[in-house]
């Protein structure tokens, strides 16, 4: 345990959260935008399905510790909405998809009053690209990613949790077939600022108290001022300002 003490936000999910910080991910994106703000801790598990996510709950959200997360982006979905009939699927049929994820979030809401929560939903595919890569579909369409987006998405409205229709932010650019995805499924540069642009939306029209906006936080130590060359007001990070 390091100090000052910040707010901590979770991103928990599976290989769109693991992967989140290769490629400028938007995990890598957000702990940019938070540096000095917030500490981002990720907690992602490629080819994990919502079956397996509620069997750590408690090890990865314990209820009995001090600090509690002040936000918790979660995503399952794409691997539990593979094709069941393909070898070894990850697949978990959709009824018990929408329990484990109802699970999942009356766990993490349970954490504290002040715990916040966004939920990705199940993501697009580029079908062609996947059997491009890897040789086959892995038992992935598009199609059945929109089933599970929209009962995600259904959950999400009726717990009066924030929900992120990751299925179609991707499909926005008229160009996402060849641009949001380096295999089909994971996601490039483009497709993670697809991402983060849609949370940053959710947190800047959210009515949370504190705001948990990067822009309306503030930076740890803003009172001890730099100067470089004689000017006090060096701009470090212009790159910012497209998130804006």
């Amino acid at each position: 345990m390091i100090g000052p003490s910040r707010p901590l936000f979770v991103l928990f999910g599976s290989s769109i959260v693991q992967f989140s910080y290769l490629l400028h991910g938007w995990g890598a994106t957000l702990t940019g935008l938070y540096a000095r703000k917030a500490d981002i801790s990720l907690r992602g598990y490629a080819g994990w399905n919502s079956r397996m996510a509620i069997q750590i709950l408690d090890k990865v959200f314990p209820k009995d510790t001090v600090i509690k997360p002040s936000l918790v982006i979660l995503y399952f979905g794409g691997n539990d909405s593979a094709d069941p009939d393909f070898p070894n699927s990850p697949h978990v049929p959709l009824e018990e998809y929408v329990e484990n994820m109802r699970k999942i979030v009356h766990h993490i809401k349970s954490l504290s009053e002040t715990t916040r929560l966004i939920m990705l939903s199940a993501p697009a595919v580029n079908e062609e690209q996947i059997v491009q890569f890897y040789g086959s579909n892995l038992g992935r369409t598009n199609e059945r990613g929109r089933i599970y987006s929209e009962a995600g998405i259904k959950l999400g409205q009726e717990l009066g949790v924030k929900v992120i229709d990751f299925w179609s932010a991707l499909q926005e650019r008229p160009d996402w077939l060849t641009t949001v995805f380096w295999d089909g499924m994971h996601l490039t540069k483009e497709g993670s600022d697809i991402v983060v642009r849609k949370i940053l939306k959710t947190l800047r029209e959210a009515e949370w108290k504190p705001s948990l906006h990067w822009k309306k936080m503030s930076d740890e130590f803003s009172d001890i001022i730099i100067t470089l060359n004689g000017a006090d007001d060096i701009i470090l990070d212009d790159w910012q300002k497209e998130y804006e």
